[in-house]
């Protein structure tokens, strides 16, 4: 309730934002304060894709989506970082167009409108501080808006610049600045987010880790066929094969799936163990 109560509160500020900075670089003629509202209206498009892939995950699994939804928040965090990269697109082009058209800008303008983003974009940020620890998908949110607080530092800088200088064309110059720092922020988001699709190891568990874990324990002779992968951007799933020299019981897979809770945050463990020459299996599901 809390997470969903900041992506409102995040959503809601930011588009009032984005139109007001959107009216005033039309107004002021400048190319970053423009760049950075585009930045800024992909930024709340994610949190409203965020939202949306919150609402799906919680939703209870059925005969066809066994597992429920929750695959959606990490499709929308690879969905997020393609939009970053439209938003580039988009940004570079109107920036060429203006370098080969310079305009006068009006630069007071420019670092008002600019302070506020730096204010609105903070306060974004911290909604977010805490849940960005746990989560690929609020993570990408957070960076966003970290990133965009320092674009909206640098347009203040350029505004003074200009200001000062009257150097016209350091306003659209700046819009390259502004996307390195879009890229530099989304490249990490994009390779974690296809990981996570392609079921590899989520980054904050160590396969080899986890299998000497599993090897340690007492009964254990063998361990084989050993998945993990993410369920959602906050859950993750393993099954294994174990071996064992003695007979087991439910207590023995029980102990296993709370260690593996505790140590790794592995919820969802499906353990089968074979004992002897032929597989007398034992399955448990941690639900």
């Amino acid at each position: 309730m809390r997470l969903g109560n900041a992506l409102k509160t995040g959503i809601a500020i930011n588009i009032v934002f984005i139109i007001f900075e959107a009216l005033f670089g039309f107004l002021s003629n400048s190319m970053a304060l423009i760049a950075d509202a585009g930045h800024n209206l992909s930024d709340v498009l994610a949190l409203v894709f965020s939202w949306i892939a919150i609402i799906l995950s919680q939703r209870k699994a059925t005969l066809r989506y066994t597992y429920g939804l929750r695959r959606s928040t990490i499709l929308v965090s690879l969905l997020n970082t393609i939009i970053l990269l439209v938003a580039v697109a988009f940004i570079v082009y109107e920036t060429v167009d203006r370098l080969r058209n310079p305009v006068k800008i009006d630069a007071g303008n420019v670092i008002i409108v600019a302070a506020v983003g730096i204010v609105i974009n903070g306060f974004t940020a911290w909604l977010f501080l805490k849940d960005q620890k746990r989560d690929l998908n609020i993570r990408s949110a957070f960076v966003h808006f970290i990133a965009d607080t320092l674009v909206s530092l640098g347009v203040v800088v350029t505004g003074v610049i200009v200001a000062l200088t009257g150097i016209q064309w350091f306003d659209p110059a700046i819009s390259f600045v502004i996307v390195g720092v879009i890229l530099y922020s989304s490249y990490h988001l994009l390779i974690d987010s296809v990981n996570l699709a392609l079921d590899a190891v989520p980054d904050h568990i160590d396969l080899q880790d986890v299998k000497q874990y599993l090897e340690s324990v007492p009964e254990v002779t063998d361990v084989h066929d050993l998945h993990i992968w993410a369920l959602s951007t906050t859950e993750t799933a393993l099954t294994v094969h174990l071996k064992t020299v003695t007979r087991t019981d439910t207590a023995f897979i029980t102990g296993i799936q709370q260690q593996l809770q505790e140590r790794y945050g592995i919820g969802h463990a499906t353990i089968q163990v074979e004992y002897g020459e032929t597989a007398g299996a034992v399955e448990n599901v941690c639900n």
